[in-house]
């Protein structure tokens, strides 16, 4: 299940992060700033939550169906234009190989043109990081290119690391394999938004 963060959320995120703070810290600068105390992710997840609710940024959860344990997290990025969102991804330690960042991945592009009315999807990940590389190469998006020094740097003192880009069009979707991956969205209320 993948949904917007709430408070509440803050220790199945603690526990996630503490789990995978080795796995994670190569590819994600922000990991290093871990541990974090418990009061540090509720107000981690208060500032996403905010950020979701003012229509200026919309990270996510990736839960177990019970929500009993975080899988991992998303979300979609304006980094772009208009029309366009990035999807960023991260998969907890015990959840790595299970198709989750994929299946996030092709909901979220699906959401995103479907729902969003977006023209446009971008993900952009460091050329180093192999695993995470086969995600939107899988789901039939576009790579653009190498940008040189786009991301932001490694440890202290580091350059900045370049990223592959890569892009689906709303045109691509329909010969995507993102089509195999159902889903149902829900608004705020909890009803269902249709397609």
């Amino acid at each position: 299940m993948i949904r917007c963060y709430d408070p509440r959320d803050a220790s199945l995120l603690k526990e996630a992060m503490d789990a995978s703070i080795e796995h994670l810290s190569e590819w994600m600068p922000w990991a290093r700033l871990e541990p974090q105390t418990l009061e540090q992710k509720v107000q981690l997840l208060r500032t996403f939550r905010g950020q979701f609710d003012h229509d200026e940024n919309y990270v996510f959860g990736i839960f177990a169906r019970d929500e009993s344990e975080l899988l991992g997290g998303s979300g979609f990025h304006k980094r772009s234009n208009d029309g366009s969102l990035e999807i960023g991804y991260w998969v907890a330690a015990g959840a790595i190989g299970r198709g989750i960042a994929t299946e996030a991945t092709a909901v979220q592009t699906r959401a995103g043109f479907e729902l969003c009315g977006l023209d446009r999807v971008d993900v952009q990940i460091d050329p180093l990081n192999e695993r995470s590389l086969k995600i939107p190469r899988k789901l039939g998006f576009m790579e653009e290119g190498t940008l040189r020094r786009r991301l932001d740097p490694g440890a202290d003192g580091e350059p900045r690391r370049d990223s592959v880009v890569f892009t689906m069009l709303r045109e691509e979707l329909a010969d995507s394999p993102c089509l195999a991956y159902d889903y149902v969205a829900y608004n705020a209320a909890g009803d269902v938004l249709g397609v």
